[in-house]
């Protein structure tokens, strides 16, 4: 009778000592890693890609091609000023928490003094520092974090609200603690991108409306302010004497120019010959062509502007020319394979790049991330689910892009182009312009840079040959920007630029939600529930290695749908620099971080 009492018992009391365990409240981080352990201890004294002694003063010039008419980055309309971030601390603006810039995705406290995240990753908090100040002398509080979430999701780009997706709720719990709850758990990489936000003043935005382009100097908590303006020609910034963050471990030996000056122009070829008359100091080369042959200049031989390739761990991501499969005439994938091999990447490397350049291949160039070969066992298990929706391809072959043999003549791969169409049913016409459907292959290329245009003329001439009519079209910088915001265009040369963690950023590249989106990065228009599951993926990777099978998986599927047709990528920077500015001995790998830790030698 004992025995059943006492079972009787147990069957009907809840079990409070078989319970597991209350979770424990997680510890506050100074600092935390998507995977791994952070690289700096709490009592860090400065990172390792400054010169902790640089002096501070003087003034950096740098150029800018084309113009601006706002200072509010964080909208679609208007073309904002260099230097005014869009997202991430930066000399205005200041977020949570800042990337060390030479780990592949850690974060340390700068508004925060710290980050608290559970086991889970169900939902994230910060804690404020005290001595956080807007420019004006007030205080950084929680409310001001607040504002600045709801209103760059509802009023801001489109890539904001794709990018926090999974947050459903944001609350002040006191002036200076601040929670974040998430709609799902597991996202290890939402927390770190919550904490990379911008955060903007409530009280100054209000009076003022958000959703408009503006000139007014705005007010941030960051190291310098909005000094003079000259609408689409120049701006310069002042280092604030007195910021508040100016002791922190983190920024010991940056910010170190009094003032950061920006120029415009219009045409690269003069602004090269004002770099050589000293009109600014530094300059960040991208053009092959004119790194060989046109720093001939007399400050380059004597000595006054110093000439450095330096290596660097940057992904790449993929330049390329890119289709807007919103158009009927794209929306075959053989047309768009096609035109690939009209493309003579070999050629046109030797001319115009003294065969500097080495042709993409992934979307995730310059990393580990990138696909090579055919799938590992590990990509197969995520890959054979949706074999009958994906390119039999991604099974059985290792992309690669076209190859010419670089002599000019590239007729073997105009036949396999024309064999292609051919076979595809784009018939040619009287004309000498092939058409399906009523569908004539004809398209034109958007860009606003006509520094592109001697690669693209070959381009179109081989086109022609194999009967395809296509033009180049060079656009302002504002007109371009809109064109590209309404996806009103055929055809566009664009970089999707890639960090070595991709994650919820991918939404807004590929996700189908994003596709009709006015403004989203989804350029190619693609609607693709395969590639939605995989983005999912990648955001739920569950550790580095995980990461990796999942990005190289999504990359095969993307580069066998034809979407783009790869251009090429240099793994080094070209710059050139007056020595009256000088650099760290040690540079972060994925920036050089000119404006943030160079310093002048000058008074």
């Amino acid at each position: 009778m004992r025995f059943l009492f006492a079972l009787l018992l147990l069957l009907t009391t809840p079990a409070f000592a078989q319970d597991a365990p209350p979770a424990q409240s997680p510890q506050p981080q100074h600092a935390v890693a998507l995977h791994g352990t952070p690289k700096y201890a709490p009592d860090f004294a400065h990172v390792d890609f400054v010169n902790p002694d640089a002096p501070k003063g003087g003034t950096i010039r740098s150029h800018v091609i084309g113009t601006f008419d706002s200072l509010n980055p964080f909208i679609i309309k208007g073309t904002p000023a260099a230097g005014m971030n869009f997202l991430r601390s930066g000399m205005v603006y200041q977020s949570l928490m800042q990337n060390a810039w030479d780990e592949p995705f850690t974060l340390y406290g700068v508004l925060a003094e710290n980050i608290e995240i559970p086991e889970d990753r169900s939902w994230v908090a910060f804690n404020l520092r005290p001595q956080a100040r807007w420019n004006d002398g007030q205080p950084v509080t929680a409310e001001d974090v607040v504002w600045s979430f709801n209103t760059l999701t509802e009023k801001g780009s489109p890539f904001f609200k794709a990018y926090w997706h999974d947050v459903t709720k944001v609350t002040a719990e006191n002036e200076r603690r601040v929670k974040f709850d998430f709609g799902v758990k597991g996202n290890a990489e939402l927390p770190l991108i919550i904490a990379e936000m911008a955060i903007l003043p409530k009280h100054y935005w209000a009076d003022k409306t958000f959703e408009e382009t503006s000139l007014a100097a705005p007010l941030g908590s960051g190291p310098y302010k909005v000094e003079t303006i000259d609408p689409g020609r120049s701006i310069t910034y002042t280092r604030i004497d007195d910021w508040w963050g100016k002791d922190l471990p983190f920024f010991k030996g940056m910010y170190n120019f009094d003032r950061i000056q920006y120029d415009y122009y219009r045409d690269d070829n003069v602004a090269l010959e004002a770099f050589f008359a000293g009109e600014y100091d530094v300059r960040m080369e991208n053009t092959a062509k004119l790194w060989v042959q046109s720093y001939d200049a007399p400050p380059v031989k004597d000595g006054r502007i110093t000439k450095a390739e330096i290596e660097n761990s940057r992904p790449a991501g993929m330049q390329a020319f890119v289709y807007n499969i919103r158009r009927p005439v794209f929306q075959d994938p053989k047309v768009r394979e096609a035109l690939a091999y009209a493309f003579d990447f070999e050629w046109s490397n030797k001319q115009f790049a003294f065969g500097t350049y080495t042709r993409t291949d992934s979307y995730f160039e310059n990393s580990e991330l990138a696909s090579t070969g055919l799938p590992s066992e590990e990509e197969l298990t995520l890959l054979e689910p949706f074999r009958d929706q994906i390119p039999p391809e991604v099974f059985t072959k290792t992309y690669a892009p076209p190859l010419s043999d670089g002599s000019g003549n590239n007729r073997a791969n105009l036949r396999t182009a024309m064999k292609i169409l051919d076979e595809a049913g784009w018939v040619l016409g009287k004309d000498g312009i092939r058409a399906k459907d009523g569908v004539r292959l004809e398209f034109e290329i958007l860009d606003s840079n006509p520094v592109f245009e001697r690669w693209v003329l070959p381009f179109l001439k081989n086109l022609e040959r194999i009967g395809v009519k296509a033009n180049f079209r060079v656009v302002d910088t504002a007109q371009y920007q809109n064109r590209m915001n309404d996806f009103d265009y055929d055809m566009t040369i664009s970089v999707f630029g890639q960090s070595d963690s991709p994650g919820n950023e991918q939404r807004d590249f590929w996700g189908s939600e994003k596709a009709d989106l006015q403004g989203s990065r989804n350029y190619i228009g693609i609607k693709d529930p395969v590639i939605d599951s995989f983005i999912d993926k990648i955001i739920h990777a569950t550790s580095r290695e995980d990461l990796v099978t999942k990005t190289r998986a999504m990359d095969r599927i993307l580069l066998w749908n034809h979407y783009v047709i790869p251009m090429w990528h240099y793994p080094k920077w070209r710059i050139a620099y007056w020595n009256k500015i000088q650099r760290p001995e040690t540079l972060s790998g994925i920036s050089p971080l000119i404006t943030d830790t160079w310093w002048s030698t000058q008074e």
